[in-house]
């Protein structure tokens, strides 16, 4: 079975970074995608940002350019740089994988999910 736990979270004031880690049990076939999702208080989950097994990535609109995602060397450990933060940052943040070879942001699409952590973005 696939565990995903998430680190890195906390209280940041508006322009602020922080980096979130993702600490993933093995790389495989069930991992080969990996993605970042988040959800605002009150709002549905959304999609962040994704890396391919090829490295390639994906992000929403409303993080690009800020937000950067990447994989260690080993593919066992997910990161997510989160620069100029916004109070619209605020939320829970998940990582997530799926056993497929091109990720897109779509939480249906992921099979296994860590248990997430907060990150506040205070005005």
């Amino acid at each position: 079975q696939v565990q995903l736990v998430e680190s890195g979270g906390g209280s940041v004031q508006a322009g602020g970074s922080l980096r979130l880690s993702c600490a993933c049990s093995e790389y495989t076939y069930n991992t080969r995608c990996m993605g970042w999702f988040r959800q605002p208080p009150g709002k549905e989950l959304e999609g962040v940002a994704a890396i391919d097994s090829d490295g390639s990535t994906r992000y929403s609109g409303s993080v690009k350019g800020r937000f950067t995602t990447s994989q260690d060397n080993a593919k066992n450990t997910l990161h997510l740089q989160m620069n100029s933060l916004k109070p619209e940052d605020t939320a829970m943040y998940y990582c997530a994988a799926a056993p497929f070879r091109y990720c897109y942001l779509s939480p249906g699409d992921y099979k296994y999910w860590g248990q997430g952590t907060q990150v506040t973005v205070s005005s």
